[in-house]
């Protein structure tokens, strides 16, 4: 495919800017690289994206090396268990190495939520407790240890997800290896991840927001197969059929997904209210600024930011504060497990 015109005019410096609040940098310059001559950027700009595309490998190598640690350390205490998103969508990617990282999520498949507290609790400092998971921070990278998968607001749909993607995930996942001969590490199966980071990216959006991140993750994952089951019967059974349909729309007009990757027909409508979001907002929203208001002010700011899409998705948005009230609650009573120099809230892939 030929570059276009339009690109010869970019602002690459800017571009950078950009791309790292959408979490992408590592992507766009893959196409840097590809398309290094014809596209003539100015050596100042060419060092800086090659510098920062360095930068991204030697973290990617660094936290590939601490989720096989972190992988064993479970193990050998008798944890079962499987790598959720992160390094995993990593191997997905045509340069693995520049995908931007973030934390490591692990999903405990064979213990419940108390053994998995005690654990954490005597052997690692507990940064943040929250109803699905505990987290620890250790050599400057956040571990969060999962007891169940996903927070949809609505209780119906979240105990049928959970339950039935739990099951999904019994036994274990299946060993893939590291670049670079670093390791292996448990991954779930394709099925799993199509309907988990679905619900991930769900939960995300009424939360504070997603990012182009979280869609070229979902690209190369839905990618990875050119034939599939028919899913709409289990998107609509875990509430997830709706938003499918706007991410379909980010994946086709934005991506430039072939249709036989599609999962769910085009939704156009939702999918312009979505994009729109995810432009504005960045990576888990951060351009939103909800996170930067104290909690009462941050939570009527959510609460109004959710209304406007009442219509597209009752049953999550009218849930949606009555579960973050419930949730407030919830962890204040659980704070004796959380460090005193540490403040309970959301951590980010």
């Amino acid at each position: 495919m030929p570059i276009p015109e339009s690109a010869m005019h970019i602002d690459w410096m800017k571009m950078m800017g950009r791309a790292d609040s959408q979490g992408v940098s590592g992507v766009i310059y893959t196409g840097i690289e590809k398309g290094c001559k014809e596209l003539q950027l100015p050596m100042e700009a060419l060092m800086e994206w090659v510098g920062y595309a360095n930068q991204i490998e030697t973290q990617n190598k660094a936290l590939n090396r601490k989720c096989v640690k972190v992988v064993e350390e479970l193990r050998a205490e008798g944890f079962e268990c499987v790598l959720l998103k992160g390094q995993g969508n990593a191997l997905m990617y045509p340069r693995p190495l520049l995908r931007m990282s973030g934390d490591i999520d692990i999903l405990v498949t064979n213990k419940d939520r108390q053994a998995i507290t005690a654990y954490v609790k005597e052997k690692k400092n507990v940064t943040g407790l929250h109803y699905q998971h505990i987290e620890y921070e250790e050599d400057g990278v956040v571990v969060e240890i999962h007891f169940m998968l996903c927070s949809q607001s609505n209780p119906l749909y979240r105990r049928r997800l959970n339950r039935e993607l739990m099951a999904m995930v019994d036994g274990g996942g299946q060993m893939v290896e590291l670049p670079d001969g670093e390791g292996s590490i448990p991954v779930p199966t394709w099925t799993f991840n199509v309907v988990f980071q679905l619900a991930h990216m769900m939960h995300h959006f009424f939360d504070e927001g997603v990012g182009l991140k979280h869609m070229v993750d979902y690209y190369y994952l839905l990618t990875q197969r050119e034939e599939h089951d028919d899913l709409t019967e289990q998107l609509k059974h875990f509430n997830l059929y709706a938003f499918a349909g706007a991410v379909m729309y980010v994946m086709k007009t934005t991506l430039a997904m072939d249709d036989r990757f599609l999962i769910v027909p085009v939704d156009e409508k939702r999918g312009q209210a979505l994009l729109k979001d995810i432009k504005k907002g960045g990576n888990f929203g951060r351009n939103h600024g909800l996170t930067e208001h104290f909690t009462g002010k941050r939570f009527f700011l959510k609460l109004w930011r959710n209304m406007h899409f009442v219509c597209d998705y009752p049953a999550e948005v009218l849930c949606e504060p009555v579960y973050r009230t419930w949730h407030f609650f919830w962890r204040r009573s659980k704070e004796e497990l959380v460090s005193s120099k540490e403040e309970v809230v959301s951590s980010k892939e």
